[in-house]
C-alpha cells in the first residue's frame, strides 16, 4: 500500500509504504501524484518512507516503479528513502550514484531529518 504524506510543499511528492506495493497503488496514488507535481515544477523532490511492515512489491509494481524512475529521469532533484529495511538502504545506497538527482538515505528514527533535508532549498 502507498499513501501521500501531508504537510510537504507542492515540489515534493511524499509517500509512505506499508505492506505489499502493487501496481494499482503506483497507478492510484504515486503516478498521479508526480505528474501533479511536474505539472507546476520543472523538477520535483521525492520522500520515500518505507515502513518495518514493508512486504515487497509485486511485478507490476515494480514495472511501474522502473516507468515512473526512468521516465522521468531528468526530472529529479533530491530523493529521500526513509527506511530500517536493510536490503532497501543497501541497494540506494549502492545504486543511488545512478540518479541525477541528490540521494539520501535515512533511518525511520531519523525521519525528521530527512524531511528537513527534502524540504531544504
Amino acid at each position: 500500500m502507498i499513501e501521500l504524506l501531508k504537510d510537504f510543499p507542492a515540489n515534493v511528492v511524499a509517500l509512505s509504504t506499508a505492506g505489499q506495493v502493487t501496481k494499482e497503488d503506483y497507478e492510484k496514488v504515486l503516478v498521479p501524484a508526480v505528474e501533479r507535481a511536474l505539472a507546476q515544477h520543472k523538477k520535483v523532490r521525492l520522500y520515500y518512507q518505507i515502513g518495518a511492515d514493508f512486504s515487497g512489491m509485486d511485478p507490476g509494481a515494480l514495472w511501474a516503479d522502473t516507468k515512473v524512475g526512468m521516465g522521468h529521469f531528468l526530472s529529479w532533484d533530491k530523493i529521500a528513502v526513509v527506511t530500517d529495511v536493510d536490503w532497501i538502504r543497501l541497494s540506494v545506497t549502492a545504486f543511488g550514484f545512478l540518479m541525477p538527482a541528490q540521494v539520501k538515505v535515512f533511518s525511520l528514527a531519523d525521519a525528521k531529518q530527512g524531511r528537513e533535508w527534502i524540504t531544504a532549498n
